[in-house]
């Protein structure tokens, strides 16, 4: 299918409510109405990180295939890689509709979603199946905890049970803001406890017989410039594998128009762009640019893309910037990137990882 094709229908998904044009876009990819990558990636653009191949760094952020769905459709769309989830142990609706609202003046969205997930079964049932098939590239699952969870430690355990054989990499989700207290776990204290679980039930695989899955930390950009570093102290202490930065914000003071501005929940898109690029590199320069951080937040362009690269950015993920740039933003970033490379002389994307990461975390 033609990219401009599907890009076509964007302002017929616009007219319908946003949760709504989001499930009409997974039945599209379910039913295989979506545009394919027909060209290989450039080779410049691939990286092997933590044993895994990325034929490019361009994920699908979680929270657009929630229950495992379309996880191969994805990377037949042309990315490099997809995250499922977030993931629950046990079903939930999520908070009351509405609940997902488009800004568009800002290209930017706000969700208080929390969590709405078909459980554990549902995702694993498709993973399982998922594994039978022949595909290019990587699906790694978003693990969380349930809202009326009595012990959220164990949630996130079983979530690394259960998914650690079928997952490629696993993503702690501690970061949303539409789940109460779930940040509460920035806390070095707490971190130190759900850390040293989780890394101990996953030795305990591993002496089973299971092969060790890569775990990444999802971060929330309202992070304090006084929390960045004892945080990077704990994740470096318990070797994580990556580290994603970052979650949606609960800040407004980038809109530049109020209308919704007002509405509870995480602000995604365009206006976090700043603050999360601003976050990537801090973390990457206290990381000293040792673990592989997957930048996400605001990436609407090219520009953009090779500007979270540039801040210390192994991998990118995209989600809001596909509802105002439509499918073909994932070719343009492509593009965009490997002219970033032969600007730079270079021979490969990791030769720009961090290249302008000092500059951007000096910014306010």
């Amino acid at each position: 299918m033609i990219p401009g094709l599907v890009d076509f229908a964007l302002p017929f998904l616009r007219t319908l409510d946003p949760e709504r044009a989001h499930e009409v876009t997974l039945r599209a990819l379910e039913a295989g109405v979506y545009p394919r990558q027909c060209v290989a990636d450039d080779p410049r653009l691939a990286q092997t990180i933590w044993g895994l191949k990325f034929p490019n760094p361009v994920g699908i952020a979680a929270g657009f295939d929630k229950d495992a769905r379309v996880p191969l459709e994805i990377l037949g769309s042309g990315f490099g890689f997809a995250e499922i989830g977030t993931v629950t142990p046990h079903p939930q609706l999520g908070n009351p509709a509405p609940r997902v609202f488009r800004l568009p003046a800002d290209k930017g969205m706000i969700n208080r979603l929390g969590f709405n997930s078909k459980g554990h079964a549902a995702a694993l049932a498709r993973l399982t199946q998922l594994q039978r098939r022949a595909h290019n590239g990587v699906v790694g699952v978003n693990i969380g905890a349930n809202k009326d969870s009595s012990d959220r430690d164990a949630d996130y355990v079983a979530g690394l049970e259960v998914f650690s054989p079928v997952s490629d990499y696993l993503t702690v989700n501690i970061s949303s803001p539409n789940t109460p207290g779930l940040r509460d776990f920035h806390a070095p204290e707490e971190l130190d406890r759900l850390l040293g679980k989780l890394l101990a039930k996953r030795a305990s695989l591993a002496d089973d017989g299971m092969p060790t899955c890569p775990i990444t930390v999802k971060l929330s950009p309202d992070v304090a410039d006084e929390d960045i570093a004892p945080i990077c102290e704990r994740l470096v202490a318990h070797n994580v594998d990556g580290i994603i930065v970052s979650n949606t914000t609960l800040d407004r003071s980038s809109l530049k128009t109020r209308e919704h501005a007002g509405e509870e929940g995480g602000l995604s898109g365009a206006p976090l762009y700043q603050r999360s690029t601003r976050l990537l590199a801090k973390v990457y320069v206290l990381t000293q640019g040792e673990i592989p951080l997957i930048g996400v937040g605001g990436i609407t362009s090219g520009a953009t893309a090779l500007g979270k690269i540039e801040a210390g950015a192994s991998l990118i993920q995209l989600y809001t910037g596909l509802v105002y740039e439509g499918p073909s933003l994932i070719g343009r970033i492509k593009d965009a990137l490997v002219a970033g490379i032969e600007r730079a002389g270079a021979k490969s994307i990791a030769s720009l990882i961090g290249s302008k990461a000092d500059e951007w975390a000096e910014r306010n």
